[in-house]
């Protein structure tokens, strides 16, 4: 258990969230239980990999009858996942499992027991779920759990660990009301467990984290479109006004010559902001400065994509039920050629055929009106229109997830189901037991005594004429081995040779 040296008489563990494997929530194994998540199924984590079905089934049907136990594992590898489910036949078996055994230790690794449920709205809402950092080392999966069940019903508790099992310094705790998650928050967030203080918050998505992290404060400026006389001293002389500057700095290539952006980092983050406020947009040497909070580059990255997006969108709002598709134009079609084509319906706002590199026509373009009355009405008179030997086609302009997603749709219902494959030749020959493969000549069947042979065929596959090799003194004998007329039976005949079928695929 972690010491609370702040408030001693409330012992404090960390927990964490469930694996996201799981699909269920885990309940404390102390603190009474919270009836409206008993299930009579068990999610059980950190198994080692060496564990089995047998051995689950052994350790739990001591608090009860089991059901069913199963270790998951890899579909392909077999190979444990670390996890698995115990289902028992009562509720209260179950929950005697999950208080005895919960950090039981199983082949020596501690396992963690959470109730299981196939409704993982509860776990996914975050509702009541913490977030614990700084822990020390020490501080394992049953010490984070005692320290917090003081405050409430757990419903899942971890310690994030690497791949050697060692602790990352920080875990999560779901309680099963926000009330509790509150009160844990207020009384230990920035107490010290075990000599180091620790951070204890509500638990937030990343998602969350990055829309956060866009409206938090911030030191450093970033300064662009800079005259190329601009020193550090200058910008050290504006910038000053607004606070104290710890460092400033102007870059540089190779030759010392200034890329005309430069950072500024400010002791105070109000100072910053209000510097950014109060310059931004502001002229300098006859350029305009951009100041703004200086970015990674992958926010810049974010922010630029959401940008380019936005405005996709906002332009094809626009254009919606304005902007025509046509395909199928022929090389000679120009830019003018296009709008005249089209002028007669209406007012054109914008016309342009696509071309490569080269300046090569790709054979389509956009024809875009201003009413869209105007482009209704030219894709029903153009659509098909022969122009230049070609017939036009003619749509409304889609964007490319629009386009996909429709084209995908079709592709769908126009293809027809999939049925089982019939072999290319049956498996098994009648009355042989030899495979029949691929390349290979239909059976011959040998004929029977006192019956006529008839040929086997096989779809696909050309007739196989075959002559017997009749030996001398056998010119009146049947091939079943029996004479024209009426006499005794050949005992001691010959198998007669045949010649090889030729095998012939249509």
């Amino acid at each position: 258990m972690a010491q609370v040296q702040v408030q001693p008489q409330a012992p404090v563990a960390v927990a964490a969230q469930p694996s996201p494997a799981t699909n269920g929530i885990a309940n404390n194994g102390g603190v009474g239980d919270a009836r409206q998540f008993v299930s009579t199924s068990l999610y059980v984590g950190d198994l080692d990999l060496s564990v089995n079905d047998s051995q689950l089934y052994d350790l739990f049907n001591q608090m009860g009858q089991v059901v069913s136990v199963r270790v998951c594992r890899d579909l392909s590898t077999r190979r444990s996942l670390g996890y698995g489910y115990v289902n028992y036949n009562a509720a209260h078996e179950a929950t005697r499992a999950l208080d005895e055994l919960n950090f039981t230790p199983l082949n020596g690794k501690p396992i963690r027991i959470m109730y299981s449920y196939r409704d993982p709205t509860i776990r996914k809402s975050g509702a009541g779920n913490i977030f614990i950092k700084n822990l020390d080392k020490s501080i394992d999966n049953k010490a984070l759990h005692d320290t917090f069940s003081t405050f409430g019903n757990i419903l899942s508790c971890k310690v994030a660990t690497d791949s050697l099992g060692q602790s990352r310094g920080y875990g999560f705790v779901q309680f099963d009301n926000e009330e509790s998650a509150k009160s844990a928050i207020d009384k230990l967030n920035g107490m010290l467990l075990n000599d180091k203080q620790v951070f204890v918050g509500p638990f937030l998505r990343k998602q969350e984290r990055e829309s956060t992290a866009d409206k938090t404060r911030f030191n450093n400026v970033y300064v662009k479109n800079l005259s190329e006389t601009t020193t550090e001293d200058d910008l050290k002389k504006i910038f000053g006004e607004f606070g104290i500057i710890t460092s400033t700095a102007v870059m540089r290539d190779a030759d010392g010559k200034s890329k005309c952006f430069g950072f500024v980092n400010f002791d105070d983050p109000d100072d910053a902001a209000r510097s950014v406020e109060a310059l931004n947009g502001k002229k300098f040497d006859d350029k305009e400065w951009y100041v703004g909070k200086a970015q990674k580059k992958y926010e810049r990255e974010m922010e630029l994509k959401g940008k380019f997006e936005q405005s996709l969108k906002e332009t094809a709002d626009k254009f919606e039920g304005l902007n025509l598709y046509v395909k199928n134009l022929d090389d000679s079609i120009s830019d003018d050629k296009l709008k005249e084509l089209f002028s007669e319906f209406g007012t054109i706002t914008s016309c342009k055929v696509m071309r490569d590199p080269n300046g090569i026509s790709r054979g389509s373009g956009f024809v875009a009106f201003s009413t869209a009355e105007e482009a209704s009405k030219a894709l029903t008179e153009m659509n098909g229109k022969m122009v230049v030997s070609k017939p036009l086609y003619v749509a409304l302009a889609q964007r490319k997830e629009e386009r996909r997603a429709r084209l995908q749709a079709q592709f769908s219902q126009m293809r027809p189901p999939v049925g089982p494959r019939m072999p290319m030749y049956p498996p098994v020959a009648p009355g042989l037991g030899q495979q029949l493969f691929y390349g290979q000549g239909p059976p011959i069947i040998p004929p029977q005594p006192g019956f006529g042979y008839q040929q086997q065929l096989v779809p696909g596959m050309r007739p196989n004429y075959f002559v017997p090799m009749v030996q001398p003194g056998q010119q009146n004998q049947r091939p079943g081995g029996r004479r024209s007329g009426t006499g005794p039976m050949q005992q001691a005949q010959q198998p007669i040779p045949l010649m090889q079928p030729r095998v012939g695929v249509i």
